[in-house]
Protein backbone atom coordinates (compact mmCIF):
# COMPACT_ATOMS: atom_id res chain seq x y z
CA UNK A 1 0.00 0.00 0.00
CA UNK A 2 1.63 3.26 -1.24
CA UNK A 3 0.90 6.22 0.77
CA UNK A 4 2.18 10.05 -0.22
CA UNK A 5 5.26 11.42 0.97
CA UNK A 6 4.69 13.97 3.89
CA UNK A 7 5.76 17.61 2.83
CA UNK A 8 9.60 18.08 3.38
CA UNK A 9 10.36 21.42 5.45
CA UNK A 10 12.63 22.99 4.13
CA UNK A 11 14.86 26.35 5.49
CA UNK A 12 12.55 28.37 2.84
CA UNK A 13 9.42 26.97 4.27
CA UNK A 14 9.93 28.00 7.50
CA UNK A 15 11.01 31.20 6.70
CA UNK A 16 8.06 31.84 4.57
CA UNK A 17 5.59 30.42 7.28
CA UNK A 18 7.68 32.84 10.19
CA UNK A 19 7.41 35.96 7.49
CA UNK A 20 2.93 34.76 7.30
CA UNK A 21 3.03 35.00 11.27
CA UNK A 22 4.74 38.29 10.84
CA UNK A 23 2.00 39.96 8.12
CA UNK A 24 -0.90 38.64 10.47
CA UNK A 25 0.24 39.96 13.54
CA UNK A 26 0.84 43.21 11.98
CA UNK A 27 -2.49 43.03 10.71
CA UNK A 28 -4.33 42.17 13.86
CA UNK A 29 -2.04 44.64 15.50
CA UNK A 30 -4.80 48.00 15.66
CA UNK A 31 -7.64 45.84 16.93
CA UNK A 32 -5.30 44.51 20.12
CA UNK A 33 -4.34 47.75 20.93
CA UNK A 34 -7.88 49.14 20.65
CA UNK A 35 -8.79 46.36 23.01
CA UNK A 36 -5.94 46.96 25.20
CA UNK A 37 -6.63 50.73 25.32
CA UNK A 38 -10.10 49.82 25.90
CA UNK A 39 -9.17 48.65 29.77
CA UNK A 40 -6.12 50.94 30.14
CA UNK A 41 -6.72 53.50 33.09
CA UNK A 42 -6.51 57.44 31.70
CA UNK A 43 -2.79 58.15 32.53
CA UNK A 44 -1.77 54.73 30.54
CA UNK A 45 -3.48 55.34 27.64
CA UNK A 46 -0.84 58.42 26.30
CA UNK A 47 2.03 57.23 28.20
CA UNK A 48 5.45 56.77 26.63
CA UNK A 49 6.89 54.38 26.46
CA UNK A 50 3.82 52.69 25.38
CA UNK A 51 2.11 49.80 26.88
CA UNK A 52 1.10 46.98 25.37
CA UNK A 53 -1.11 45.65 28.33
CA UNK A 54 -2.52 47.77 30.88
CA UNK A 55 -1.21 46.92 34.63
CA UNK A 56 -4.69 47.18 35.93
CA UNK A 57 -7.55 46.27 33.53
CA UNK A 58 -10.94 48.51 34.38
CA UNK A 59 -14.10 48.70 32.40
CA UNK A 60 -14.54 52.33 33.23
CA UNK A 61 -14.31 52.93 29.31
CA UNK A 62 -17.47 50.64 29.20
CA UNK A 63 -19.62 52.21 31.45
CA UNK A 64 -18.98 55.76 30.99
CA UNK A 65 -19.38 55.22 26.77
CA UNK A 66 -22.94 54.10 27.92
CA UNK A 67 -24.02 56.75 30.08
CA UNK A 68 -22.50 59.69 27.42
CA UNK A 69 -24.04 58.46 24.51
CA UNK A 70 -27.44 56.18 23.84
CA UNK A 71 -25.07 53.34 22.33
CA UNK A 72 -27.69 50.71 22.97
CA UNK A 73 -29.89 52.05 20.82
CA UNK A 74 -27.29 52.91 18.15
CA UNK A 75 -26.45 49.28 18.72
CA UNK A 76 -29.99 47.98 17.28
CA UNK A 77 -30.65 50.99 14.69
CA UNK A 78 -27.25 49.31 12.98
CA UNK A 79 -28.27 45.75 14.05
CA UNK A 80 -31.41 45.97 11.92
CA UNK A 81 -30.74 48.33 9.35
CA UNK A 82 -27.80 46.02 8.63
CA UNK A 83 -29.75 42.62 8.55
CA UNK A 84 -32.92 44.31 6.74
CA UNK A 85 -30.66 45.40 3.97
CA UNK A 86 -28.64 41.77 3.85
CA UNK A 87 -31.84 40.03 3.60
CA UNK A 88 -33.11 42.46 1.04
CA UNK A 89 -30.36 41.84 -1.34
CA UNK A 90 -30.24 38.21 -0.65
CA UNK A 91 -33.88 37.65 -2.40
CA UNK A 92 -33.72 40.50 -4.68
CA UNK A 93 -30.43 39.54 -6.07
CA UNK A 94 -31.39 36.18 -6.34
CA UNK A 95 -34.08 37.07 -8.65
CA UNK A 96 -32.33 38.92 -10.90
CA UNK A 97 -29.13 36.80 -10.84
CA UNK A 98 -31.29 33.69 -11.47
CA UNK A 99 -33.33 35.43 -14.35
CA UNK A 100 -29.83 36.53 -15.90
CA UNK A 101 -28.18 33.56 -15.15
CA UNK A 102 -30.60 30.46 -16.58
CA UNK A 103 -33.99 32.74 -18.46
CA UNK A 104 -32.61 33.43 -21.96
CA UNK A 105 -34.38 36.58 -23.35
CA UNK A 106 -33.36 38.94 -25.48
CA UNK A 107 -30.98 41.52 -24.31
CA UNK A 108 -30.21 39.81 -21.31
CA UNK A 109 -26.34 40.67 -21.83
CA UNK A 110 -26.96 43.99 -22.69
CA UNK A 111 -28.98 44.32 -19.13
CA UNK A 112 -26.34 42.87 -17.25
CA UNK A 113 -23.69 44.86 -18.26
CA UNK A 114 -26.23 48.02 -17.83
CA UNK A 115 -26.57 46.48 -14.38
CA UNK A 116 -22.64 46.32 -14.07
CA UNK A 117 -21.68 49.98 -15.11
CA UNK A 118 -23.65 51.04 -11.86
CA UNK A 119 -20.86 49.86 -9.74
CA UNK A 120 -18.48 52.41 -11.77
CA UNK A 121 -20.58 54.94 -10.24
CA UNK A 122 -19.49 56.64 -6.74
CA UNK A 123 -22.05 56.86 -3.79
CA UNK A 124 -21.07 60.55 -3.44
CA UNK A 125 -22.31 61.45 -7.15
CA UNK A 126 -25.91 60.32 -5.77
CA UNK A 127 -26.28 61.55 -2.34
CA UNK A 128 -27.83 64.71 -3.47
CA UNK A 129 -30.79 63.12 -5.21
CA UNK A 130 -31.24 60.46 -3.13
CA UNK A 131 -31.33 62.78 -0.46
CA UNK A 132 -33.90 65.21 -2.54
CA UNK A 133 -36.03 62.39 -3.66
CA UNK A 134 -35.97 60.90 0.48
CA UNK A 135 -36.86 64.54 1.90
CA UNK A 136 -39.27 65.10 -0.85
CA UNK A 137 -41.42 61.66 -0.12
CA UNK A 138 -40.87 62.41 3.81
CA UNK A 139 -38.74 59.66 4.32
CA UNK A 140 -35.69 61.11 6.18
CA UNK A 141 -35.04 60.22 10.03
CA UNK A 142 -36.25 56.88 9.11
CA UNK A 143 -35.62 53.22 8.93
CA UNK A 144 -37.19 53.35 5.33
CA UNK A 145 -34.66 56.19 4.45
CA UNK A 146 -31.26 53.66 5.86
CA UNK A 147 -32.25 50.52 3.89
CA UNK A 148 -34.69 51.39 1.11
CA UNK A 149 -32.09 52.72 -1.36
CA UNK A 150 -29.72 49.52 -0.45
CA UNK A 151 -32.12 46.68 -1.06
CA UNK A 152 -30.23 45.71 -4.04
CA UNK A 153 -27.17 46.08 -5.76
CA UNK A 154 -25.39 45.15 -8.78
CA UNK A 155 -22.26 43.45 -7.03
CA UNK A 156 -24.71 40.94 -5.95
CA UNK A 157 -26.33 40.66 -8.61
CA UNK A 158 -22.95 40.11 -10.72
CA UNK A 159 -21.86 37.77 -7.44
CA UNK A 160 -24.47 35.63 -7.51
CA UNK A 161 -25.21 35.10 -11.65
CA UNK A 162 -21.69 33.89 -11.39
CA UNK A 163 -22.42 30.99 -9.35
CA UNK A 164 -25.94 30.31 -10.63
CA UNK A 165 -24.23 29.98 -14.06
CA UNK A 166 -22.01 26.64 -12.98
CA UNK A 167 -25.30 24.56 -12.02
CA UNK A 168 -25.44 21.98 -14.53
CA UNK A 169 -27.84 22.53 -17.61
CA UNK A 170 -28.91 19.29 -16.58
CA UNK A 171 -30.59 19.66 -13.03
CA UNK A 172 -32.59 22.87 -15.40
CA UNK A 173 -33.91 20.09 -17.93
CA UNK A 174 -34.55 17.23 -15.40
CA UNK A 175 -36.22 20.50 -13.37
CA UNK A 176 -38.40 21.57 -16.05
CA UNK A 177 -39.41 17.70 -17.28
CA UNK A 178 -41.10 17.08 -13.98
CA UNK A 179 -43.46 20.62 -14.29
CA UNK A 180 -41.44 22.56 -11.81
CA UNK A 181 -41.86 25.95 -11.37
CA UNK A 182 -39.35 28.53 -12.03
CA UNK A 183 -39.80 29.81 -8.48
CA UNK A 184 -39.91 26.45 -6.78
CA UNK A 185 -36.75 25.52 -8.91
CA UNK A 186 -34.95 28.68 -7.88
CA UNK A 187 -36.39 27.72 -3.78
CA UNK A 188 -35.95 23.99 -3.99
CA UNK A 189 -33.14 23.51 -5.51
CA UNK A 190 -30.94 26.25 -6.67
CA UNK A 191 -31.09 28.19 -2.80
CA UNK A 192 -29.76 24.74 -1.00
CA UNK A 193 -27.24 24.22 -3.28
CA UNK A 194 -25.95 28.02 -3.44
CA UNK A 195 -25.81 28.65 -0.02
CA UNK A 196 -21.95 29.46 0.47
CA UNK A 197 -22.71 32.21 -2.33
CA UNK A 198 -25.88 33.46 -0.67
CA UNK A 199 -24.21 33.38 2.86
CA UNK A 200 -20.96 35.54 1.03
CA UNK A 201 -23.44 38.35 -0.19
CA UNK A 202 -25.27 38.53 2.93
CA UNK A 203 -22.22 39.22 4.80
CA UNK A 204 -20.70 41.51 2.11
CA UNK A 205 -23.89 43.33 2.46
CA UNK A 206 -23.87 43.02 6.55
CA UNK A 207 -20.56 44.54 6.47
CA UNK A 208 -20.77 47.25 4.16
CA UNK A 209 -24.02 48.31 5.92
CA UNK A 210 -22.77 48.04 9.45
CA UNK A 211 -19.54 50.54 8.55
CA UNK A 212 -21.73 52.86 6.34
CA UNK A 213 -21.06 56.37 7.74
CA UNK A 214 -21.91 59.36 4.94
CA UNK A 215 -25.41 58.16 4.02
CA UNK A 216 -26.71 57.75 7.72
CA UNK A 217 -25.06 60.48 8.99
CA UNK A 218 -26.80 62.60 6.18
CA UNK A 219 -30.63 61.33 6.11
CA UNK A 220 -31.01 60.55 9.81
CA UNK A 221 -31.37 63.98 12.80
CA UNK A 222 -31.59 62.40 16.15
CA UNK A 223 -30.42 59.98 18.45
CA UNK A 224 -33.39 57.92 17.80
CA UNK A 225 -32.41 56.96 14.04
CA UNK A 226 -28.24 57.10 14.19
CA UNK A 227 -26.39 54.12 14.02
CA UNK A 228 -22.98 52.95 15.80
CA UNK A 229 -20.99 54.47 13.61
CA UNK A 230 -22.47 58.13 14.18
CA UNK A 231 -22.14 57.05 17.64
CA UNK A 232 -18.43 56.73 17.86
CA UNK A 233 -17.85 60.36 15.94
CA UNK A 234 -20.19 62.01 18.55
CA UNK A 235 -17.44 60.89 20.69
CA UNK A 236 -14.65 62.83 19.15
CA UNK A 237 -14.93 66.32 20.65
CA UNK A 238 -13.53 69.36 18.88
CA UNK A 239 -10.52 69.84 21.47
CA UNK A 240 -9.65 66.45 22.60
CA UNK A 241 -10.36 62.39 22.39
CA UNK A 242 -11.32 60.35 25.82
CA UNK A 243 -9.59 57.78 23.93
CA UNK A 244 -10.45 54.60 26.38
CA UNK A 245 -14.17 55.44 25.62
CA UNK A 246 -13.74 55.49 22.07
CA UNK A 247 -11.79 52.29 21.93
CA UNK A 248 -14.10 50.78 24.44
CA UNK A 249 -17.02 51.88 21.81
CA UNK A 250 -15.38 50.75 18.88
CA UNK A 251 -14.71 47.54 20.05
CA UNK A 252 -18.44 47.09 20.89
CA UNK A 253 -18.93 48.16 17.42
CA UNK A 254 -16.43 45.65 15.99
CA UNK A 255 -17.11 42.02 18.13
CA UNK A 256 -20.53 41.40 16.35
CA UNK A 257 -19.09 41.13 13.22
CA UNK A 258 -15.87 39.54 14.81
CA UNK A 259 -18.21 37.00 16.18
CA UNK A 260 -20.29 36.45 12.94
CA UNK A 261 -17.15 36.36 10.62
CA UNK A 262 -15.70 33.28 12.98
CA UNK A 263 -18.60 31.57 12.75
CA UNK A 264 -19.11 30.90 8.77
CA UNK A 265 -15.83 31.81 7.71
CA UNK A 266 -15.82 28.38 6.61
CA UNK A 267 -18.76 28.52 4.07
CA UNK A 268 -17.55 32.60 3.35
CA UNK A 269 -14.60 31.44 1.97
CA UNK A 270 -15.82 28.72 0.54
CA UNK A 271 -18.30 30.74 -1.63
CA UNK A 272 -15.56 33.20 -2.54
CA UNK A 273 -13.46 30.33 -3.47
CA UNK A 274 -16.23 28.68 -6.04
CA UNK A 275 -17.73 31.71 -7.17
CA UNK A 276 -16.08 31.70 -10.30
CA UNK A 277 -16.14 34.21 -13.49
CA UNK A 278 -17.46 32.36 -15.68
CA UNK A 279 -19.37 34.20 -18.25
Amino acid sequence: MMFGRSKRITPVIIAIEIFLLAVVVLINLPFFWMLSTSFKPKPEILSYPPRLFPSAPNFNGYTYVWKLIPLGRYFYNSTVVSISIALSKIVLASLAAYAFAKIRFKGSKQMFYLFLGTMMIPMEVIVIPNYITLNYIGWLDTYRALIVPFVVGAFSIFLLRQFFMQIPRDLDDAAEIDGCGRLRYLFTIIYPLSQSALLTVFLYAFLASWNSFLWPLIVTNSDKMRVIQIGLKALQDSWMIEWNELTAASTVATLPVLIMFFFVQKRFLEGIAITGLKG
